[in-house]
């Protein structure tokens, strides 16, 4: 689980990323980003519709499996950015490792690795 510094929440903050985030896809997520000019640890929010599975049990999987791939990049991740994982349908038929492996992928191509 991402400490507590490193969610990103409040409606106001998600508004932030829509608008003037920079959007990278991968093949089973899209990861929007947004530089907030201070340097405080970044902070992540992941986003399962229900459109992608109706099983709760499946969307937090999915959250889960995406935080601990962050989490575990934490320390090569460069400060000052709200991060925002939209899910695909594609999601559905990844294997976890797969998923992990995409997620550091990911980091790397919208610069949020050092």
């Amino acid at each position: 689980m991402l400490a507590k510094k490193s969610r990103l929440t409040g409606v106001k903050n998600f508004k932030n990323v829509e608008e003037r985030g920079e959007i990278y896809q991968s093949q089973n997520f899209g990861v929007a980003r947004v530089k907030r000019g201070d340097e405080e640890p970044s902070r992540f929010a992941f986003v399962v519709s229900t459109k992608i599975s109706k099983d709760a049990v499946d969307r937090n999987r999915f959250k889960r499996t995406m935080s601990e791939a962050v989490r575990l990049s934490s320390i090569d991740i460069k400060n000052g950015f709200d991060v925002v994982f939209l899910a695909k349908t594609s999601i559905v038929r990844t294997p976890t490792s797969e998923l992990m492996k995409e997620v550091k992928r990911a980091l790397l191509e919208s610069g949020l690795l050092k």
